[in-house]
């Protein structure tokens, strides 16, 4: 063999082995992760509906409040209030609690020094909040109508960041494992990778060699 038609054969087999690999790992490793689940509510809330305090009509709590509560058209939710300890809301704080109109949310206090005060809400919307400070065990629900975003926070503790927000939406938004990410190449394919990538640099390795020091390898006709 003629140094030419090696230098042919080991650029032919490296980039068969580079479209092998390549092949390999596209059908290995594009594949999307799916995966749905819709949010559930599993809050509870009082029911009493006898309660007394500003107009309002829907909320109550279990010191005082409006008449009303016990789970609207939207299901129910639950907030803890302080848990642990932590000056959060727990959803709202990390992340806004999604919930339906007519959902009755229910904030229930786990630790003391406490309150709900309404920063911002809807123009139709009524919530007062509740700005007396209570203590763990406490409970307070409110049901929410109107569409639009709900900010609030605990007075005494807004400064460490103890700040939460519910959304009241017409549709609730699905989880997807596809939005967290790329998808993920499985070993395998990233193990095809690598072995096509080695075996086409020592072709082009051997080729360079050759092409280098290497002479006419013809044998001569006798």
């Amino acid at each position: 063999m003629d140094r030419r038609s090696f230098i042919r054969a080991a650029a032919g087999a490296a980039a068969l082995s580079a479209g092998a690999g390549a092949a390999s790992a596209q059908e290995d490793g594009t594949g999307t992760p799916s995966g749905t689940g819709t949010p559930s509510g599993t809050g509870t809330g009082t029911s009493g509906g006898d309660g007394t305090g500003t107009a309002g009509g829907n909320e109550t709590g279990t010191g005082g409040g409006d008449g009303g509560g016990g789970g609207g058209g939207g299901g129910s939710e639950t907030v803890a209030v302080g848990p642990n300890g932590d000056f959060v809301f727990a959803p709202g704080t990390d992340e806004p609690l999604n919930v339906l109109p007519g959902t009755t949310v229910t904030f229930v206090w786990e630790s003391d020094n406490h309150n709900v005060v309404v920063d911002s809400q809807p123009d139709e919307a009524n919530w007062e909040g509740h700005e007396p400070l209570e203590n763990s065990g406490f409970e307070y629900e409110h049901t929410f109508e109107t569409l639009g975003t709900y900010d609030y926070y605990c007075d005494p503790h807004q400064q460490q960041g103890m700040v939460g927000t519910i959304e009241v939406m017409e549709e609730l938004p699905t989880e997807t494992e596809a939005a967290s990410g790329p998808p993920q190449l499985p070993d395998s394919a990233k193990s095809l990778g690598v072995a096509a990538f080695t075996a086409m640099c020592a072709t082009l390795g051997l080729t360079y060699f050759f092409t280098k020091y290497g002479g006419d390898y013809n044998v001569p006709e006798e």
